[in-house]
Formats: C-alpha cells, structure tokens, sequence
C-alpha cells in the first residue's frame, strides 16, 4: 500500500525545532582524526536513547498530541524509532505501541521493555512488522507514525543538521545512513532552508540491503534483495511511492554502496581509535568515509554518528576480530 505524504512546511520544521529544543540537550560535532585526516563528527550516538531517531519521534508525537491530546499511536521500527518513541512518548504522556521484527536486535529490544509501552514483537523483517502495525491501526483506529515516511518524523530529523550547522559552519560535506531515508531528507530540507547548497550531502547503505539504491534505478520495492547486515537500522527500508524517495530524489542525492566487512571493520575502528561506539548503521558513514567511499574534494567532510546501540556480544566480536 502506498501511503501519500508531504514533505514538511516550513512552520512544521520550525515546531519540530521548537520541541526538541524543549526536550533535547544539541549533542556536540567533534573533530575526530580517521586514517590522518580531521573529519566531523555529529554525535547522535550521545542521545538518551542512543540514536537521532528521538527527534523525529518527539516532533511526530507532538503534532499528534495538537491534533488528538487523548489519542494513542502505533509505529514499526527496527529498533531506534521505538525507543525514540517509547522516550517521546514518556515525556509527553501519549500511549504508544511500538512493534518490532521477532528477531530485532537484542540491545534495542531490551532497552525497549524498560518503558511503559505495549511491546510487540512480530514477524521476521521489519517489512512483516510495518504491516502488522498499520493493520493493528485500522483495527483501533488510532494513528500509525512510520518511522520514515511521514512529515512530521523528517521535520524531527532535520533538527540533526540545524544543530551541526550551527557548531560547524566550515562544513562542506557531510555522509549519511540511509534506511527508509527519513534522516537524509530532513538533513537536505535543514540544508535547503539555511541557503547551504554548497554544502555536499551523500548517503550511504549496506551494500546486502540497499532498497533506496536500487528503487532510484528503477527496481521495484519489492523486488529488492535484502541480505543480513550488522546495520539493522538501514536494513529493508523503504516504502514504494514514500515522500523520502520523491526528496531524495530531487535533490540528485547520491547514495554509495558499504560492503559488509568494511562496515564490520569501521564498528572495530572507531572503538578503538577514536573511543566511538557505533552501531552498525552509523558505522557504514564511518566505512564510507575512511575507506574514501564516497566522492570527495572537500577540505571539511563529515559524518552522522547515528547511534550506538549494538549488541555486547556483537561489539565483542567485532573487537575480536579486528587487526589493528
């Protein structure tokens, strides 16, 4: 099913700032040094929740609550989008439910049950858990937030770029993880509404699960091959016909393939090089950048560290198995 969405006007932008400038500390863009060179940093992984996905949810939960302050919500996630929403909806009294795949990661799930939310875990990709949810929301008739497809989410996630603009200016390219593609399109909408065309922005997928990749080329959603990654959050995202598409699309986004050991690599790398814990999907922008993925001559790159919630026996393998 295709479900039709708007970008974010520019008063929906600025009420998602307004919120999560409320409820959310900036998290700091530090310089880190990655093969000798000095690359931006924007910490997402230092969020209460661990990952950038509490603004989008702060920002959907808020223009909820304007629209219905009595009503509940219902969302899909990976993992990240629920806790953001599990956090969000602790802090403004809405009842959610959040459903992830029967075999979500670990750390996330575990995490997830330390709120008072109705927990659901079903089916065995996050595609099986978006259907369940958005069938449990016809069925209650309460309203479903993809974590996204949806304007109020990607309003959230372009607080990312405001603040990273904010604290460095001198930025000129900046790499992000794609999945369903709500964080790139909020980061190109930040991009455009401070008049910072200049300012290079490319995504990056696992090269085992890249549906935005392929879905730009022309292949069908679900025609797309998805194979495990250790990047759960960027994995089988995307909705055929979704407003992220349409933006990512338009503004000529380029998106680059990881490989799976690069990403596997760069998780080892950043921990013990620089003191970064990254999840997978944050990890793949870290491979990107050192491996010189991605096409670049800019003095002053950067990268969205988008989360740090991985597995302890994950991280413990992946430190096992690095070289360095």
């Amino acid at each position: 099913m295709i479900r039709h969405v708007l970008a974010p006007t520019s008063d929906q932008l600025e009420a998602a700032r307004r919120v999560v400038a409320d409820h959310l500390i900036p998290t700091p863009t530090v310089d880190v040094m990655i093969r000798g060179r000095r690359v931006l940093v924007k910490l997402e992984s230092l969020q209460a929740t661990g990952s950038f996905k509490v603004r989008g949810a702060l920002s959907a939960l808020d223009a909820a609550r304007r629209d219905d302050a009595h009503g509940a919500v219902i969302t899909s996630s990976a993992g990240n989008h629920g806790l953001g929403i599990a956090y969000a909806a602790t802090l403004l009294g809405v009842p959610a439910t959040v459903v992830v795949p029967a075999n979500a990661s670990a750390a996330k799930v575990g995490k997830l049950r330390r709120y008072e939310i109705e927990l659901i875990q079903y089916g065995s990709s996050y595609d099986e858990a978006q259907a369940h949810a958005l069938a449990l929301a016809d069925e209650r008739s309460i309203h479903y937030i993809s974590p996204f497809n949806d304007t109020n989410v990607i309003a959230g996630q372009a607080t990312v770029f405001d603040e990273m603009l904010d604290q460095a200016p001198e930025i000129e390219h900046v790499v992000v993880p794609v999945g369903g593609g709500g964080l790139v399109s909020g980061v190109l909408l930040s991009r455009e509404a401070h008049g910072r065309s200049d300012v290079v922005v490319t995504g990056v997928q696992p090269a085992v699960s890249a549906a935005m990749y392929h879905v730009l080329r022309g292949i069908a959603m679900a025609d797309v091959v998805h194979h495990a990654t250790i990047a759960d959050g960027l994995a089988g995202g995307g909705d055929e016909g979704a407003i992220t598409n349409e933006l990512i699309a338009r503004y000529h986004t380029p998106l680059v393939l990881v490989p799976e050991a690069a990403i596997r690599a760069a998780v080892a790398e950043a921990t013990l090089t620089s003191g970064l814990v990254l999840e997978g999907s944050a990890a793949a922008a870290y491979a990107a950048v050192a491996d010189d993925l991605v096409d670049d001559a800019s003095s002053r790159i950067g990268f969205l560290a988008t989360g740090r919630n991985i597995a302890r026996e994950l991280l413990i393998e992946l430190l096992a198995e690095s070289t360095l």
